[in-house]
């Protein structure tokens, strides 16, 4: 146990009057025990792993703290510079790395997982690390890093975690204690601004806006609720309703707000171009929000932040109207911005001299730009497929940002109406603080590879069950273990109810079924465009029954939850069976038409990742009472549309009857047999449920082996030189650049042309950014499409093993990437084409990232050469300027 100095001599040191859970948190850590701290946004959190820093320092030892975002650790990086001093303290990113040997190191959570694989890193002397933000590790991307550093640290180091309030802090809390050791949870629930939630609508011409408080003594405000669409409550409107009610117009939002003295504000839309189109709204509205003084300090911050930018470079990016709403007051911030000018808007708006900033959500996480008041315009956004209801998590996230400690009372959450969300939906949001920590581990092939390089198989094994992920699956399989208990329970009394001295009702019963399900010879399929018809007439509500898979004879329920129609006339519904699985429906993935036999109440909005919502709507659906003809199999027919359900179901009965009309209890017997089978549909697909979630991470893990193994990366448990190679690839796309380059993709390039082709890796397209569809030359063309060739035959071999499938590689970069290099000016390399600088900055530094670790991997001299030579040809300009931390 180390030696406790008491957190007494911090407080006086520091001036603070700390609050009771961060006081608790303190005592944890004079105790050298893990700790995770779970409160609101601009409580305080931070201030326990500064005491935290703090105590390492006074001891002599190391303390590391961790971030998800490089913006967010250059931040960090420079508050302990003010508090220690710059000799004391060090940055590693993929961009920078500043005093790496320092006392206390800032980084991303990626940088210490790959020090803990690689095993280079002198852990000695350290005795804290810092997780800031640790609920990012349900994020679906990059969230498994923080599993994986929580699992592989050294035992003598202990944790403090920094969460966002979550629902099962306690579960969450016990994981970290079952993996770690001794763990408190410290839980805040209190803001230390009181927040307003307020409910926005414009009225008629003549009334204009109406800003209302939404939560009124803890509820839901009746007022609000009479300014609803029919088409929030999913209903079909054949006439355009009489406007009564409607979307706010923002200029007259941003009017209210600083007549109210509520700026600053942060409207938060979840849309790049949208928040430009917002500030370009503005100024040509000539809403001027500062003085001439506070113009002329913006303008000060602003040639500070573009010192190392050329006037050229200037000018593509933009800048005269980024500047025109800047000195108004008006300002976006999203990832489509070069760093230097997204720092200028979060310094300018933390100093409040901007008043107004159109963000998008990317804001909400971790970058310190309190506000007064945040406005969010719609409570929905596009997923990619559908647009989706904001979860409680992300609204509380928003709405976080709301009121500034120890400046602010109080702080507001402004929602603006919208004719597809109900104020019931909205008021669930604003009462719901709280959402539950989830975990998106998995095995990947470079896990695998260091998993192999660093342990025996069993403990690799056993590390891989210690995940989060397995954590909360072995809950869940207690919970469904428990359910099927009682229906076990239900089974027999079932059994003993429907069996008769005259014959077996049951035997009977499954023969008629039996019988029916036999192949109707000459029997034509429908078309698929019978199928399309039915799925385009689902309405979320309605109750079909799909036939079995497999061995089972028994129906599956399914509840429509969502539906929807794409351009092109795309046909599809997302729908729930009674153990909570979900399930996409479309013409071309079923083989039965979807024929609705029920209703029951669902939601209008879906949200696939509320497990409670999914639940709730299983329960419904169990309980939901079904027509005796639609209860006795067929069920359904596949593809069959030639004879009418109920006349063949009525034909069963018949044959029951006849059967058995000698039993007084017949009908007894019947109802009984019903409900066993209703309970055995339920019993088969819990079963099903246990099945998917004892399917281990372990045995994930021996899948993605088996991947490794046939293409010799990994014998008999050794790397071999290519699994090497792998290990020190971090990367998501990790086992395809390494098979790549075992297939000569790389060999023979230059540098321009490599910058081209590991740009295949790292682009993601945009809807409003599609890039170039031409190659640079025909023979990176090829060296495109073979790399594209092996992706598909990796694929195949992923699903066929139930893998995750590599995603798949883009080449609207390629032209771009190659101009770049070769020395093009800003202008003619995204001048004409529309590439956001933000998204050319990333997609550069992305690339000097994965050339600077195949460099250090191949055993190519030429390409290694090569790839070395990318971080002097791309390190210029605005990619330079945005790499070097800025002060």
């Amino acid at each position: 146990m180390l030696t406790t100095p008491s957190y007494k001599s911090f407080i006086e040191r520091t001036g603070l009057m700390p609050d009771p859970f961060q006081l608790k948190a303190f005592a944890a850590i004079d105790m050298d025990r893990s700790i995770l701290v779970a409160a609101p946004t601009g409580s305080g959190k931070t201030l326990v792993a500064q005491y935290a820093v703090d105590r390492s320092l006074s001891l002599g030892l190391r303390v590391f703290y961790t971030t998800p975002l490089k913006a967010l650790s250059n931040q960090k990086f420079y508050e302990f510079i003010t508090l220690y001093g710059p000799d004391r303290v060090g940055l590693l990113t993929g961009d920078n790395v500043v005093n790496p040997d320092a006392e206390v190191v800032v980084m991303t959570t990626e940088v210490l997982r790959n020090m803990l694989y690689e095993g280079n890193a002198d852990l000695g002397r350290l005795a804290y690390v810092v997780m800031d933000e640790v609920h990012y590790l349900q994020n679906p991307y990059r969230g498994a890093v923080w599993e994986e550093v929580i699992i592989h640290l050294p035992e003598s180091v202990s944790l403090v975690c920094l969460s966002a309030t979550v629902s099962n802090s306690e579960e969450f809390g016990d994981w970290i204690r079952t993996v770690r050791g001794p763990t408190d949870v410290v839980v805040e629930t209190k803001r230390p601004v009181e927040l307003v939630h307020l409910y926005g609508v414009a009225e008629d011409r003549f009334n204009g806006l109406n800003i209302m408080e939404a939560i009124v003594d803890g509820r839901p405000n009746p007022d609000c609720s009479r300014y609803d669409d029919p088409r929030s409550q999913g209903l079909i409107v054949r006439k355009r309703p009489l406007r009564r009610s409607g979307v706010p117009r923002r200029l007259e939002v941003v009017e209210f707000l600083k007549d109210e003295s509520m700026v600053p504000a942060v409207f938060f839309i979840f849309s790049r171009q949208g928040c430009e189109a917002a500030v370009e709204q503005l100024v040509r509205a000539s809403v001027r929000l500062t003085t001439p003084a506070e113009r002329s300090e913006i303008r000060a911050i602003v040639d500070r932040s573009i010192t190392n930018l050329s006037t050229e470079d200037l000018e593509a990016l933009g800048f005269s109207t980024f500047m025109a709403g800047l000195e108004s007051g008006i300002a976006a911030h999203h990832a489509g911005m070069v760093p230097p000018l997204k720092e200028a808007v979060e310094e300018c708006f933390s100093r409040a001299l901007v008043k107004v900033v159109f963000a998008t959500e990317t804001l909400s996480l971790g970058i310190n730009m309190p506000a007064r008041t945040v406005v969010i315009e719609k409570l929905n956004k596009f997923n990619g497929e559908t647009h989706e209801l904001l979860t409680p998590g992300e609204y509380t996230q928003l709405s976080g940002r709301a009121g500034r400690r120890g400046i602010d009372e109080i702080g507001y959450c402004l929602s603006l109406w919208s004719p597809f969300v109900s104020f019931d939906q909205v008021s669930h949001l604003m009462l719901t603080s709280s959402y539950p920590l989830t975990s998106s581990f998995r095995p990947t092939y470079n896990m695998a590879a260091n998993l192999v390089k660093s342990f025996e198989p069993e403990i690799a094994h056993n590390l891989l069950n210690l995940s989060f992920a397995q954590f909360r699956s072995n809950a869940e399989i207690v919970r469904l273990e428990a359910r099927l208990a009682k229906l076990r329970s239900q089974e027999d009394e079932l059994l003993e109810a429907a069996s008769c001295e005259l014959g077996d009702v049951e035997a009977i019963y499954d023969s008629v079924k039996k019988k029916d399900r036999a192949p109707k010879v000459g029997v034509a399929p429908p078309p698929e465009r019978l199928i399309h018809l039915h799925l385009s007439r689902l309405r979320p509500g309605d109750v079909i029954i799909a036939p079995s898979e497999g061995e089972s004879h028994f129906p599956t329920r399914l509840a429509i939850v969502s539906s929807s129609k794409k351009k092109g006339g795309r046909i599809s519904a997302w729908a729930i069976s009674t153990s909570g699985q979900k399930y996409l429906l479309r013409p071309n993935t079923i083989d039965f038409i979807p024929k609705v036999v029920g209703r029951i109440e669902v939601e209008v909005q879906y949200d696939p990742k509320d497990h409670d919502y999914l639940h709730l709507v299983a329960d419904h659906l169990r309980d939901m009472p079904i027509a005796d003809c639609l209860l006795v199999e067929p069920l359904l027919q596949r593809r069959t549309g030639q004879r009418e359900l109920e006349e063949a179901n009525e034909d069963e009965m018949n044959e029951l009857r006849d059967k058995l009309r000698r039993c007084p209890d017949f009908t007894r017997h019947i109802a009984a047999i019903k409900r066993l089978r209703r309970i055995q549909l339920t019993t088969g697909e819990l079963r099903q449920s246990v099945k998917s979630n004892t399917e281990s991470l372990a045995r994930q893990f021996d899948r993605v082996l088996e991947v490794l193994t046939t293409h010799n990366f990994v014998v008999d448990w050794e790397l071999t030189t290519k699994g090497e190679r792998l290990a020190g690839l971090f990367h998501e796309s990790d086992l395809l650049i390494a098979l790549a380059y075992d297939n000569g993709v790389f060999a023979g390039l230059d540098s321009v042309e490599l910058a081209s082709l590991l740009s295949v890796f790292v682009y993601e397209p945009r809807t409003s950014a599609p890039g170039s569809d031409r190659f640079p030359s025909r023979e990176l063309e090829k060296r495109f499409n073979l790399v594209c060739d092996i992706r598909a035959e990796l694929n195949r071999e992923e699903s066929r093993l139930r893998i995750p499938p590599t995603k798949s590689v883009e080449s609207g970069f390629m032209v771009y990437a190659g101009a770049w290099a070769r020395g093009r000016d800003l202008a003619s390399v995204i001048g004409d084409h529309g590439v956001p600088g933000g998204d050319f900055v990333r997609f550069m530094k992305q690339i000097i990232d994965l050339a600077r670790q195949l460099a250090s991997v191949v055993d190519d001299p030429q390409v290694a050469l090569n790839l070395s030579s990318l971080n002097r040809l791309l390190c210029r300009g605005v990619v330079e300027a945005s790499i070097r931390v800025q002060r």
